[in-house]
């Protein structure tokens, strides 16, 4: 606020005297410690200070928080996570090349919904089989932490009524494997043996789609826009996020296999639709069945372009060129990654990366390393970049 006062003389004389002085003395006291006590309630705020109001919103499970606003979902596969730079990002579109020898797209698939199922996401999958829901029965289960190991050998934690452990998740117990200690782990470790518990999959939240008798794709078209209404883009709170994964788009056996401009123009719309919905769709299809200039068009309409490729057996070559050979069942080539909210290029430190079954059990990526000398193996990408140490010392050491 401001005080004015005007002495004008040219209209009206007037004389101040010394009660006339006391009376305004008062009069302005009061204003300004109204004007203060005003001031010191508001916060001061300037475009240099930090607006507290505005803060980053609060996210659902599952969800974690990237630079340029961008919030990331994860992949189900933790090296995968780290070497996108933090998962998928909402709103993206994640198609996925696959081998025309081996099914090894498969274990990104079995990963992505198994990890939206643990955590209580949405999931919508299609597939060209007659029963794509029985799809849902390979899906693997988290490996449990050292933690809760430790918890189910500790005796003296069990009180009351013990009972198998097959049935403590109808009481109550041990809903959600991904929960632990009311904290949702981001992404989990799945052992590829174990079976995902049948709780998980028989819900109101999974819609299965076959796509192998459909003359055309507006079905799918319509399933997937009803889908995506559930989850809006607003500037509020994510609680929840959902998740799409179409398996072999351009089957054989689907109808519609030969109308390329069709699934384009599907692909496309699908696109927009994922834009602006707290989701990820991931799109497999194997590019031997597309024309060439069809295959890129649909490379350059994915915004995290991924390929898989088996390894052949016995080759002799590749096992003399590359650390940990024996242990490998494919290579993952990463070819675009999602950037949103910022032009500049992601620069990975590989585009190649080795796909292992560590214990035959769970999926490890790693980085093409050089066979040394002595033929020591590697470690996984998640826990070490680079070449790998050498227990012995030779001419050439790694």
């Amino acid at each position: 606020g401001f005080v004015l006062i005007n002495c004008a003389t040219g209209y009206c004389s007037l004389q101040l005297n010394q009660e006339s002085l006391i009376s305004l003395h008062c009069v302005v006291f009061s204003f300004l410690t109204v004007a203060t006590a005003m001031a010191a309630a508001k916060t001061r705020t300037s475009t240099f200070s930090r607006n507290l109001s505005t803060a980053a919103p609060s996210h659902g499970p599952g969800l974690k928080c990237g630079p340029n606003g961008t919030v990331f979902l994860s992949s189900g596969i933790p090296d995968l996570d780290k070497i996108l730079g933090g998962g998928f990002p909402l709103g993206s579109v994640v198609m996925v090349m696959e081998d025309a020898e081996a099914p090894h797209h498969m274990l990104l698939l079995r990963n992505f919904m198994a990890q939206g199922l643990v955590l209580g996401q949405h999931l919508l999958y299609s597939s060209p089989a007659r029963d794509p829901r029985g799809f849902l029965g390979t899906l693997p289960s988290p490996a449990a932490s050292k933690d809760d190991k430790s918890r189910e050998r500790d005796p003296d934690q069990e009180k009351g009524l013990r009972i198998a452990w097959q049935y403590k998740k109808y009481f109550g117990e041990n809903q959600l494997d991904g929960q632990r200690d009311g904290k949702h782990e981001y992404s989990n470790e799945f052992d590829l043996r174990k079976p995902l518990e049948r709780h998980f999959i028989n819900g109101p939240r999974i819609d299965c789609v076959s796509i192998q008798d459909c003359p055309d794709l507006s079905t799918l078209r319509d399933r997937c826009a009803t889908f995506l209404s559930q989850f809006p883009r607003n500037d509020g709170s994510i609680s929840c996020a959902g998740r799409i994964a179409i398996q072999s788009f351009c089957a054989p056996q689907c109808a519609y296999s030969n109308m390329e401009w069709d699934m384009l123009s599907f692909i496309r719309s699908l696109k927009s639709m994922v834009r602006s919905s707290n989701s990820v769709a991931i799109i497999t299809f194997p590019p031997s069945l597309l024309s060439p200039s069809f295959c890129k068009r649909w490379q350059h309409m994915a915004d995290t372009l991924l390929s898989v490729k088996a390894i052949q057996d016995e080759d002799k070559e590749l096992a003399q060129l590359l650390t940990g050979y024996q242990d490998m069942v494919g290579f993952l080539n990463v070819h675009k990654v999602a950037r949103i909210n910022t032009q500049v290029p992601v620069i990975l430190e590989a585009t190649t990366f080795s796909i292992k079954l560590q214990k035959r059990r769970y999926l490890v990526l790693e980085c093409l390393n050089q066979a040394p000398v002595d033929g020591s193996s590697g470690t996984s990408y998640g826990t070490s970049g680079g070449c790998s140490s050498s227990s012995k010392t030779g001419n050439l050491d790694f």
